[in-house]
């Protein structure tokens, strides 16, 4: 991976959460009270997971988002500023809950969220000024990354006032629900996971040849270039000129909490650094991979150097199209 570029940054617009998360058997029946074990109280959130990997990567990462002004509020925030992250674009809102997950984790380490949106979706049309002013600011070369669980209108203006600054632009399409055409049509890079594309696209994407197909419905929709996420762990990558699969390797599954946003977070902080977008979503399939294999999202994440060796052994085949 190339060097870092200290002037560039990564904004990540989206969710930030107070996480409970505790491992369960097996889902419980009706009416049923099912013990659990291992219960931790984390931050998280998709925006707060991409802009603390990014610092940890070594990358400036400034969040844009909202937050209660409940005690939950500093447990969703302290993990970041401790990481670095800058949260002067965090804004705590009156009266509000600051939004709320409840992970659950069963023996396969495929975990099932609860989430009440709460301070996430609570925006209003002059909250826009200091989105805009602060992707003004931003140093040329900078990332915009965003996800779905903040409203619609929201990310849509902030990835045209990224477009407009000349900002890359990365979009989460999650929940894909969210998504329309306009969206898309701002996002140099799409990154839905095969579900997601699925209803993106139609598509069911269990193999490279249907995600390839994905892919490029969603590029023919708008995206600039499109990374879609297998259910093995690979990705298939398409834009303009290029058609790659990137295969996966068999990692033992502890926790596949945040490990999305670790691929989108790795992939924003690496496209900032200078990295191609291939090279960029190379980096977030390690990152993924990395993350799945312990408990929690921030506290699984990867470093630059375990990135880079992971990347070593995952196969990239660049002859896919």
């Amino acid at each position: 991976m190339p060097d870092l570029d200290p002037r560039r940054e990564v904004l990540s617009i989206g969710s930030v959460n107070a996480d409970f998360q505790m491992r369960i058997a097996r889902s419980p029946a009706v009416s049923e009270t099912l013990p659990a074990r291992d219960f931790v109280r984390l931050g998280g959130g998709k925006a707060a997971n991409v802009a603390y990997l990014a610092c940890r990567l070594g990358v400036p990462a400034r969040l844009i988002a909202h937050v209660g002004d409940d005690d939950l509020a500093e447990q969703a925030l302290a993990p970041l500023i401790a990481a670095g992250v800058d949260v002067s674009g965090v804004k705590k809102l009156p009266g509000r809950d600051t939004g709320l997950a409840v992970v659950l984790v069963p023996p396969d380490g495929k975990k099932g969220i609860v989430l009440a949106a709460n301070a996430n979706e609570a925006w209003v049309e002059d909250d826009m000024l200091r989105v805009v002013q602060a992707i003004r600011e931003a140093p040329p070369g900078s990332v915009l990354a965003g996800d779905c669980e903040v409203p619609g209108w929201v990310l849509e203006q902030a990835l045209r006032s990224a477009r407009e600054q000349g900002l890359a632009t990365v979009l989460d399409p999650s929940p894909a629900a969210a998504v329309g055409d306009a969206l898309l049509s701002r996002a140099d890079i799409v990154t839905p996971n095969a579900g997601e594309a699925g209803q993106l696209t139609g598509i069911e994407c269990k193999t490279p040849p249907d995600a390839l197909e994905a892919a490029r419905r969603l590029r023919a929709r708008g995206a600039r270039a499109a990374a879609v996420k297998l259910p093995d762990g690979g990705c298939v990558y398409v834009d303009a000129t290029c058609a790659a699969h990137i295969g996966a390797l068999t990692v033992d599954v502890v926790d596949t909490t945040g490990a999305g946003d670790a691929f989108a977070g790795a992939l924003a902080a690496m496209r900032a650094g200078g990295a191609s977008w291939l090279d960029a979503v190379h980096a977030g399939v390690a990152a993924a991979h990395l993350a799945v294999g312990a408990y929690g999202s921030q506290p699984s994440y990867p470093t630059r150097q375990q990135i880079e060796r992971m990347m070593q052994r995952l196969p990239v085949d660049q002859d896919v199209g």
